[in-house]
């Protein structure tokens, strides 16, 4: 065994431990920060022409959206809707960007994305610690 894949393997044991032990708000904020790495690492491919690169990320990324939507529960909260509504455009938004090649289509998602990310951050920071529940959003994405 390498060096380097004894670090990748440490690497990953860690990533996974830190998931099974976050809050939900953590997880939230860990979602976001996956989804803004994957759109800028979109947004520099598609500038590249690296159009392999750039779908990875954009599809990526769009899966971390489906996440968000389909864990968001609409019936709790008034902005849920509202919420749910700039998912669904991101997620059009992304797919455009896919599928016709549109860096200002990735740029626009992140523009809307960066403020909830940091909206999210500022309430995680706000909470008093929480017990994770067993079934938590995102463990299916690879957010490594």
């Amino acid at each position: 065994m390498t060096v380097t894949s004894l670090y990748s393997q440490q690497r990953g044991q860690l990533q996974r431990e830190m998931i099974l032990s976050a809050t939900p708000v953590q997880l939230l904020t860990m979602l976001y920060d996956r989804l803004l790495l994957d759109l800028g690492r979109a947004e520099a491919a598609q500038v590249a022409e690296n159009w392999m690169v750039a779908s990875e990320n954009l599809l990526h990324a769009q899966a971390i959206v489906a996440e968000l939507s389909s864990s968001l529960k609409t019936e709790l909260w008034d902005g849920a809707e509202n919420l749910l509504g700039i998912y669904n455009y991101v997620s059009a938004a992304l797919i455009s960007a896919n599928l016709h090649r549109d860096v200002e289509r990735t740029r626009e998602s992140v523009r809307l994305l960066e403020p909830l990310r940091q909206s999210w951050r500022e309430a995680a920071g706000q909470l008093p610690a929480q017990v994770s529940p067993a079934a938590r959003p995102g463990m299916s994405l690879g957010i490594a």
